[in-house]
């Protein structure tokens, strides 16, 4: 039997998608020895709703435009036809029959990993699939980093935040290096976070 390709799932509202999140996501190909990564554009997170979240099929655009060029990266709209508010179990669920050739492993920052305890159906989540969980900075540990299915994998420390991307378009400050440039192009000629 053929092993299943290792598929690295980065759930995101990517609001906007930058160059922290590309960072990571070749992090985890690169450590986790996934074959591909994808970013999986959350149309509304039932834990962080946000007046600020530009349109779904807006930031699914801005994440197609960043990882255009990266044939180990793809952008999946599922949880734009399921229903909503998105639970990351029933995403995964769906996932796994949709594709029963795949392993699908959950990518998740040590942030998420502290509050995993309050996530839908988080036991279920653990029996069935892998987390990998990147470092992130000012982070107290948790006993979870302890489970035979989580695993700490090498990335950079980064502390890039989408709010601050924001924050500086609203300004008219310059987000050139905080996102990849076909992104910023976006942005620009849309007008987008201008409001």
């Amino acid at each position: 039997m053929k092993p299943k390709n290792k598929i690295g799932l980065f759930f995101g509202s990517f609001n906007p998608i930058h160059i922290g999140h590309l960072i990571i996501a070749n992090s985890m190909l690169q450590n986790g020895g996934l074959d591909k990564v994808w970013f999986v554009v959350t149309p509304q997170n039932p834990l962080k709703p946000s007046k600020s979240l530009l349109h779904e099929f807006d930031r699914l655009d801005l994440v197609q435009a960043a990882v255009a060029d990266n044939y180990q990266f793809e952008v999946s709209d599922v949880e734009f036809h399921l229903p909503k508010p998105s639970y990351t179990a029933y995403t995964l669920i769906h996932l796994s029959e949709k594709n029963p050739d795949k392993e699908f492993i959950l990518i998740i920052g040590e942030d998420n990993l502290k509050n995993f305890s309050r996530w839908k159906n988080h036991e279920q989540i653990l029996d069935n699939y892998k987390l990998y969980v990147y470092p992130r900075p000012q982070v107290t540990k948790t006993d979870l980093i302890r489970h035979p299915r989580v695993k700490m994998i090498d990335a950079p420390l980064l502390d890039i935040s989408a709010t601050f991307i924001r924050k500086s378009i609203r300004n008219n400050k310059s987000i050139r290096y905080l996102v990849p440039e076909p992104v910023e192009q976006m942005i620009k000629t849309k007008g987008f976070y201008l409001s």
